[in-house]
């Protein structure tokens, strides 16, 4: 059989008998790491342990501290749940059940409705099923063979799922444990014993099978597991802070935003307090993109179908577009993107390369059909707000460009809190357009861009979007989870099924390279993501009410709204509280709506003409003139 040589991320190698596995190779490194191993990546690709490898590599022995690790045991614990389930519950029909953010769910058919009462029940045949540990044995099958088997079982959504599977040619893998056998790619963790017992399901909800609204309502198990325990409950920890910071419960209690069934899902309706972040949003945006150079453009929010058929948005994204509208004998589509209509801007004017790079940057609301299934609050909506822009340039600026897209993010994103970040190179998908040169004179620049900044990178293989590769960033919020903001993604293609140009100093025409970028994604994302990331406690210079004015009796009515007009005066947004109310029960509602700043006056403070300030977070400031107050307000509208 001979040898083949492993080569390991320290870059020394060793030679080995073909048909060795990542089991044996981890074994013989330390068998501490064969301990905590749980797949091996092999020239990039993930395998399980226990698959011969046959030719050269350059492996990897994969952890629960990659974050390949962490789907293979989320992905392995819900094949875990589902076997425990099909225990316990007679009739039920498994649908799927992969990794998620910090665990794993499966969506199941089944007539008994399933309560978080019965979870203890589930958890102990988990745990049963753990002690027995099962070999996870991976099988190889025909879409026949698949087939016969999952029908005599009566799975009849896995049933679906093979027809799917077989018109693409991919080969069709069961992975079996025990008695329990279920349709998946994998790869899988070793045996069940590997899993322990740190694990938790956590909740229960509805789900359309494969996100259509049109298909049967499935429930939806969620749960997690972790390899130590002290780690479990920092998750659990995790979780009850993230509910205390839903900003669906929050957006109703400081009451920023709502949806109505009356208007349609998926579409919000921004109240006052929410608008005026969103206000102050929007102008630090716009300042900072006048700033480095963008022009401001403003797009319809639809147009004749011909425009999407150029695009090709309705070749490569009909999916995610709604249905044509008929005006006059003409189909119009409302736009999913605002790139088409930059590029007829471009367009109405002929450019020198002395022109370039030219940069538009708009605000612009797109409509996307997403099912209903999909749908949450202000995270995934139908009509949603992108800050979207599109450079033009010609090659040799294409890195410059990528290097000042980089910067003006993390100007950007650290004004609204953010500094930790993960990002991603995102390469060449199976589908794409334009040639192999444009591809790899792209990626290379992205490439260039985040090495020359110093910054750490992840490379996506086939993530890139089908006109060109992408880079992706990902915020870290407070309590440590990644939100999918920033996009800067290259395109070749857009600007060549445009016609566009720009004539060059030998007199010629060329194509500019387009760059498209997002830096907070979507406004309703991004307000989502601000009011978990700071529990509603907005900073001082994004609270929508920064001061509140508390008179102690109507005695003081009148000199606390001289205040508030100074306050007014001064840009500061205020409010006053003239209800005849006791002054802590005033106090409690300001805290509870999150005022950073509270003024109280009775008569002392009128006598004296001055004001009792409590600042959240600081306490009670004391009796200040006004021009103290202001002065303490300037310094929190720098600070904050």
């Amino acid at each position: 059989m001979g040898d083949i040589n492993i080569k390991y991320p320290d870059a020394s190698a060793k030679k080995w008998p073909t048909g060795v596995t990542g089991n044996e190779i981890a074994y013989a490194i330390s068998p501490k790491l064969a301990k905590k191993a749980l797949a091996v990546q092999v020239n990039g690709k993930l395998l399980g342990l226990t698959e011969p490898l046959s030719e050269d590599a350059e492996i990897k022995i994969i952890t629960f501290d990659d974050p390949e690790g962490k789907d293979v045991f989320w992905h392995s614990s819900a094949h875990l749940m589902a076997q425990a389930l099909k225990r316990i519950y007679p009739g039920i029909r498994l649908g799927i059940g992969p990794p998620v953010a910090d665990g794993f769910y499966y969506d199941i058919e089944l007539d008994h409705v399933i309560t978080p009462e019965e979870f203890g029940t589930v958890e102990d045949e988990m745990r049963k099923i753990v002690s027995q540990d099962f070999p996870v044995v991976r099988h190889n099958l025909t879409a026949d063979e698949a087939v016969r088997f999952f029908a005599e079982k009566d799975e009849l959504l896995k049933i679906e799922l093979i027809n799917d599977i077989s018109g693409t040619g991919e080969q069709i893998t069961t992975y079996s444990q025990g008695e329990f056998t279920d349709l998946c790619r994998g790869p899988h963790i070793i045996s069940t014993s590997v899993l322990g017992e740190n694990f938790k399901l956590l909740s229960v909800a509805g789900a359309y099978w494969r996100g259509d609204e049109k298909n049967k309502m499935l429930q939806r198990i969620y749960g997690t597991n972790y390899p130590d325990k002290n780690q479990l409950q920092e998750h659990l920890t995790r979780i009850e802070e993230a509910k205390k910071r839903d900003h669906r419960k929050l957006g109703r209690e400081l009451d920023l935003f709502s949806i109505s069934d009356e208007i349609g899902s998926g579409l919000i309706l921004w109240h006052p307090k929410g608008a005026m972040i969103r206000h102050l949003i929007e102008s630090y945006w716009k300042e900072q993109h006048i700033q480095n150079g963008y022009q401001l453009v403003s797009t319809p929010h639809t147009a004749k179908i011909d425009l999407w058929h150029t695009s090709g948005h309705t070749g490569f994204y009909q999916d995610n577009m709604f249905s044509p509208m008929n005006v006059d004998e003409v189909e119009y589509q409302l736009k999913p993107m605002n790139c088409p209509f930059h590029m007829m801007i471009y367009k109405s004017h002929l450019h020198s390369y002395r022109d370039l790079p030219i940069r538009y940057a708009e605000l612009g609301t797109v409509y996307r059909y997403e099912r209903s299934g999909v749908l949450h609050g202000l995270m995934r909506v139908r009509g949603f707000t992108q800050d979207d822009a599109h450079i033009y340039c010609h090659p040799d600026q294409l890195t410059d460009e990528i290097i000042n897209v980089l910067d003006l993010n993390k100007k950007i994103l650290s004004r609204f809190g953010f500094s930790e970040y993960d990002v991603y190179l995102s390469t060449r998908p199976e589908k794409y357009v334009g040639t192999d040169e444009n591809w790899d004179h792209a990626t290379k620049a992205l490439q260039k861009a985040l090495e020359l900044k110093a910054i750490r990178y992840t490379i996506d293989p086939g993530e890139g979007v089908f006109y060109g590769p992408k880079i992706d960033i990902k915020i870290k919020d407070v309590l440590g989870r990644s939100w999918q903001c920033s996009t800067i993604q290259v395109d070749f293609n857009l600007p060549e099924r445009f016609d566009l140009s720009y004539i060059d100093q030998d007199g010629i025409k060329y194509r500019p390279i387009t760059i498209h970028r997002a830096l907070m994604g979507s406004l309703e994302r991004f307000f989502g993501i601000l009011i978990e990331h700071y529990a509603g406690n907005f900073p001082y210079w994004l609270a929508p009410e920064q001061a509140r004015v508390l008179p102690l009796t109507d005695r003081n009515l009148d000199y606390a709204g001289s205040i508030l007009q100074a306050l007014r005066a001064k840009g500061i947004r205020a409010e006053i509280d003239k209800r005849n109310e006791k002054i802590g029960f005033k106090i409690r509602e300001a805290e509870v709506a999150k005022v950073p700043v509270m003024l109280i006056v009775g008569d002392s403070e009128q006598k004296a003409e001055k004001i009792s300030v409590r600042i959240k977070g600081q306490g009670d400031k004391g009796q200040l003139t006004r021009i103290e107050l202001f002065a303490l307000l300037d310094d929190l509208g720098v600070k904050f």
